[in-house]
């Protein structure tokens, strides 16, 4: 199989995540808002971040998770461990080097770590958003 489409479907796969963690995540500002349980409190708000921080990181962990299956599918790998291992270096893209797939899969790798680093500034964007109108909120710059 060619490497470049298969990375392509996965980064795809990654979308498809990321996207629907983004969609919880507005979903629960909204309905929380509409019922008055954001914005009011400092605890409130910084649990609500933490919250919508933690629904990212597992985002990040099922995507790491996924490359590692392809990783496994394409037979780079003994183990799931040692894919995902090799999978979060990749995402994050931490590059220890110290394990490097074969001259055929070796594409995959540098397709993984765009693939981080674009699910990552995805992540960092919501947070944000969130962020400001939690912030909004609290002023009272904004109509719940």
């Amino acid at each position: 199989m060619d490497p470049l489409l298969i990375g392509v479907v996965a980064a795809l796969c990654t979308i498809v995540i990321h996207g629907l963690m983004v969609g919880l995540i507005v979903w629960e500002v909204r309905r929380n808002l509409a019922r008055g349980r954001l914005g009011p409190t400092y605890a409130v708000n910084l649990g609500f971040v933490a919250l919508a921080t933690m629904l990212a990181l597992v985002a990040h962990l099922l995507e790491m998770g996924l490359w590692a299956v392809v990783f496994q599918l394409c037979g780079e790998f003994p183990d799931f461990a040692t894919s995902f291992y090799h999978s979060a270096v990749n995402y994050t893209t931490l590059g220890y080097g110290d394990i490097v797939m074969s001259a055929h899969w070796k594409l995959l790798g540098p397709l993984e770590a765009a693939d981080g680093m674009l699910m990552f500034g995805v992540s960092t964007a919501v947070i944000f958003a969130v962020i400001q109108r939690l912030i909004q909120t609290r002023l009272g710059l904004s109509e719940r």
